[in-house]
């Protein structure tokens, strides 16, 4: 006799032993469809909060994490800062005087091939203004053409700035898409002039309308794009100056900084920290050890992130577990009924000669198949949900609620619903296993 011979014929009584009792199993379940499905309700729950759940947050960490790698892992910014000693000397001065300045751009520009691209800037809160229209919460951007690549700027219509602009110190400005609706609500902004103090400046294009950055990556804070109003770097030096002065309650006060922030992109992942190092060790020499600049790196913000996004994940699993647990402990409760109902038909089996591993595996196939069929009907319930919410969510909220099916936690979830239909229907199945057949008899 062949070997695959020996073992069918080894694993075929075994075989025909789970068929009947499944068999047995979804017969009494079908005898009894609403206490069955009440009893699955449970696992249908935390089956499919397991899912929903899993979906929505690895939705919004993965939202996050891609609104970091937007603003490129690969970039070092800087970024002025006014030191408190700084603020107290200004109240004497005036002026206060701090930040970045064109020697420290002149510095890295010494990187090399290990920067691919430098991108200065110069934030100005001063608002833009076409006849008696005022660009409201506005600010102007004194930048160069790389801005538009760092931080994944398009054009709606138009072009950005280019070289000959920032080098010719041109009057032409670039309108965000909120700006661009403000000031020219019924016609084509496209060559018309728009006020920036005393100076006017040429519309060569409108961005496009884009969601609003956390200040993770290539921007220098929390901002808004679509509410700046870009000119080149060049012409800011000329037409507005260094010194912006601010008026507010009676007071008024004004700073001095040459550049708000620049942004290097180094050519390799690799390199990135190494030239934070050296940008750091390059401003604490330059700025005599003055504390008026701060230096982010996206790239630790990403892997900050994606740490995060596993604790998170590893936290709503958890969390989501507990529904299953619960369900598990409901089965268990109506498995220990189900045998108090039926001990009569436990005896009668023991006495046809059923042994006590018969009993056992007709009952905890049973509780098998109950979790089994709440883990399926809950990965549809879960999928329905990861589906159907977003939806509502962005019809009330009008703002989208980001989901992303996690495959594995269907098969996770589904896995362990089947796991708890083991755990939870042993005791039961063994407990009817050890019930006596003469009493099993006598029970009415």
């Amino acid at each position: 006799m062949s070997t695959s011979a020996s073992l069918f014929a080894a694993l075929g009584p075994i075989w025909t032993k789970l068929r009947r009792s499944l068999g047995l199993a979804i017969r009494s379940l079908w005898l009894q469809k609403l206490r069955a499905f009440l009893s699955v309700l449970g696992i249908i729950i935390g089956t499919g909060a397991v899912i929903a759940l899993m979906a929505f947050g690895e939705g919004s960490m993965q939202d996050a994490l891609e609104d970091i790698k937007r603003q490129g892992a690969t970039n070092v910014i800087i970024r002025s800062a006014k030191p408190p000693e700084e603020s107290a000397s200004a109240s004497r001065s005036f002026v206060s005087s701090y930040g970045l300045t064109e020697r420290d751009l002149a510095r890295f520009s010494t990187f090399g091939d290990s920067v691919t691209r430098i991108v200065p800037m110069r934030v100005f809160p001063i608002e833009g203004r076409y006849l008696d229209r005022i660009s409201p919460n506005a600010r102007v951007v004194a930048t160069t053409p790389g801005y538009a690549e760092v931080n994944k700027l398009e054009m709606a219509s138009g072009r950005f700035i280019v070289d000959d602009d920032d080098e010719g110190k041109e009057n032409v400005c670039v309108l965000g898409a909120e700006i661009a609706d403000k000031l020219f609500p019924f016609e084509d902004p496209l060559g018309h002039t728009v006020g920036v103090k005393s100076h006017f400046y040429r519309v060569v294009g409108v961005a496009k309308d884009r969601m609003p950055s956390g200040g993770s990556g290539g921007s220098l804070s929390a901002e808004d794009y679509n509410r700046d109003i870009y000119i080149p770097l060049g012409t800011s030096r000329g037409r507005i100056g260094e010194i912006v002065y601010t008026r507010a309650a009676g007071s008024r006060s004004a700073e001095k900084v040459r550049l708000s922030q620049i942004t290097l992109t180094v050519s390799d992942v690799g390199k990135v920290r190494a030239i934070g190092n050296e940008v750091r060790a390059i401003l604490e020499q330059e700025h005599n050890y003055k504390k008026d600049w701060l230096i982010t790196v996206p790239l630790d913000k990403l892997e900050e992130a994606e740490r995060a996004k596993e604790r998170f994940t590893n936290l709503m699993a958890m969390i989501a577990s507990i529904s299953l647990l619960v369900g598990g402990i409901g089965i268990m409760n109506i498995m220990l009924a189900t045998v108090t109902e039926r001990t009569r038909e436990i005896g009668i089996r023991r006495a046809l000669g059923a042994k006590r591993k018969d009993i056992t595996l007709q009952f905890l196939v049973e509780a098998i198949v109950q979790t089994s069929i709440g883990g399926v009907l809950g990965v549809f319930a879960g999928l329905a949900t990861i589906f159907t919410v977003p939806m509502i969510y962005k019809w009330v909220a009008e703002k989208a609620l980001p989901a992303q099916v996690h495959v594995p936690s269907i098969f996770i979830a589904l896995g362990f619903s089947i796991l708890v239909g083991v755990i939870f229907g042993l005791y039961p199945a063994w407990r009817a296993s050890r019930l006596d057949p003469i009493e099993a008899l006598r029970h009415d």
